[in-house]
């Protein structure tokens, strides 16, 4: 059984005399021909030379958006074509395999096996459009639909050319996503009828881009240079991995080119409570800095890897893609979690799958770090405990805890024990005090951080109204220090009341 045959021509991406002479032939022998659309410049040529054009541009006057015209397009292009025994001939601008959605989904009929397509190529618009730009495909060129555009599927030092853009509303989106990435006076390009007799070229600035398209237009296309200034690119991915890749090359830094794994840690510790220093100061512009120094971490770490040969930064990305994917069956795949405590179940199921197998992880309490902060390590400790039933159901006992354990602490120092038995009390003391934290939902790690930042601040008043009165803290009586104690903390409450 023959499958319904559609044939799709290009037209080319001007006039008459820049179609191809076979598809000329074909179209011109033809009873009936479908077309896109008639705004193209061919159009009119081909009406006096006698040919009956069924055009679609009906359908685009029924939707507000481009897809279910597409869908509409094709849907009827295969009814007609089922219905007779002829192929069904339809015609579109420029080469029918280059920003032509219609085609496309044709494309998917015939890998469905619904349709058998036949395609005769055109001269693309592209051909005209770079001899008007006077440019080089080769050195890197992106050709991108206008209608879904965003800042980050374009690499900045390749050309790009924007299709599509049709009328205000389009460019206006296309300027806005461009300012993301771009200064709003950088050079961009409006090319209209490429290779036609109206062809016109016209550079302005960015901003101004949407003003250049007051009228639908369907005829133009935005050619945006690729960025050669390097100040323009400081803020992409790639540019901070050439950074670091500089940097400890054998002509970078000396500091940077010494760095291992073990002579980094103690800097991405420091830079990490950095980061929660700037979160609790509420400051955008410090916290931006921290996270970046974390990330300069990241990077180091990455490229000591590629420099000695075992991952890269890639290698890095990939596997924290995999695992925020896996770890979120609920919504990558068809696992539900209707709220964040269903979300963590799962994340600890799936955590628990992933160790299975492993070498020395039989303890529900593997996979802490050695190296986290005594008061964390404690935390999650007895979060593990606690998932698997060994907790305290109520706080009353932690609290009957803590007060034995404090008397405890007390009695060691009264007595005079040694000096490690008076830690291990205070160990306990700390340890309940952690365990009522977890209870009550709070991280102690960061109460005492918070606490912390209390303290340095309150102190500092202290410092700074001594020095206005021309003393210091020793100079003064500690009734005198706590008197502009208490006014730190007067001030701290008028400004929380703010």
């Amino acid at each position: 059984m023959n499958l319904p045959t559609i044939c799709v021509f290009g037209l080319g991406a001007g006039t008459l005399d820049q179609m191809t002479l076979s598809t000329y032939k074909r179209l011109k022998n033809s009873n009936k021909l479908y077309v896109r659309t008639k705004a193209h410049p061919v159009m009119e040529e081909l009406e006096l030379e006698g040919l009956t054009i069924h055009p679609f541009d009906d359908v685009y006057e029924v939707h507000d958006t481009f897809q279910p015209v597409y869908e509409a397009i094709v849907e009827r292009l295969v009814s007609e074509a089922s219905s007779q025994d002829e192929p069904v001939l339809y015609a579109v601008p420029g080469h029918p395999l280059v920003a032509e959605e219609t085609v496309q989904r044709l494309l998917e009929k015939e890998r469905q096996g619904v349709i058998q397509l036949q395609i005769e190529g055109g001269q693309s618009f592209l051909d005209p459009v770079f001899t008007a730009l006077r440019m080089d495909p080769s050195e890197g060129f992106q050709l991108l639909d206008a209608t879904s555009f965003t800042s980050s599927d374009w690499s900045l030092n390749q050309h790009l050319i924007l299709t599509q853009v049709y009328d205000f509303f389009t460019a206006s989106n296309v300027k806005l996503s461009l300012m993301e990435q771009l200064p709003d006076d950088y050079r961009v390009r409006i090319v209209k009828e490429a290779g036609g007799a109206g062809e016109s070229v016209v550079e302005m600035p960015l901003y101004e881009l949407d003003r250049a398209f007051q009228e639908t237009s369907n005829l133009a296309v935005v050619y945006v240079p690729p960025v050669r200034e390097e100040m323009l690119t400081r803020h992409t991915f790639r540019r901070l991995r050439e950074v670091i890749h500089v940097l400890r090359s054998p002509d970078g830094c000396p500091w940077d080119r010494k760095q291992t794994h073990q002579s980094l840690k103690k800097y991405l510790l420091e830079e990490a409570y950095e980061v929660l220093e700037a979160i609790d100061e509420d400051d955008d512009d410090h916290l931006i800095e921290e996270l970046g120094d974390v990330l300069l971490q990241v990077m180091l770490h990455s490229q000591i890897g590629e420099d000695e040969g075992y991952f890269t930064i890639d290698d890095v990305i990939k596997t924290l893609t995999d695992k925020m994917i896996r770890r979120h069956p609920h919504v990558f795949s068809t696992a539900t979690a209707e709220t964040s405590e269903d979300v963590v179940t799962n994340w600890d199921e799936i955590k628990k799958q992933e160790k299975q197998g492993k070498e020395n992880d039989q303890s529900e309490l593997t996979g802490i770090p050695k190296s986290m902060p005594a008061l964390m390590v404690s935390y999650e400790l007895q979060k593990k405990a606690a998932k698997v039933g060994f907790s305290w159901e109520t706080a009353a006992p932690m609290w009957q805890k803590l007060e034995e354990e404090i008397w405890e602490w007390k009695e060691a120092i009264s007595e005079q024990h040694d000096e490690s038995d008076i830690k291990k009390e205070l160990g306990d003391v700390l340890f309940i005090v952690v365990n009522l934290a977890r209870f009550y939902r709070l991280q102690p790690e960061e109460a005492l951080q918070m606490t912390n930042t209390k303290f340095k601040k309150r102190f500092m008043h202290i410092e700074k109204r001594l020095l206005e009165q021309g003393q210091t803290m020793n100079d003064v009586s500690l009734e005198a220090m706590d008197r502009f104690w208490d006014e730190a903390k007067q001030l701290e409450r008028e400004s929380e009341g703010e």
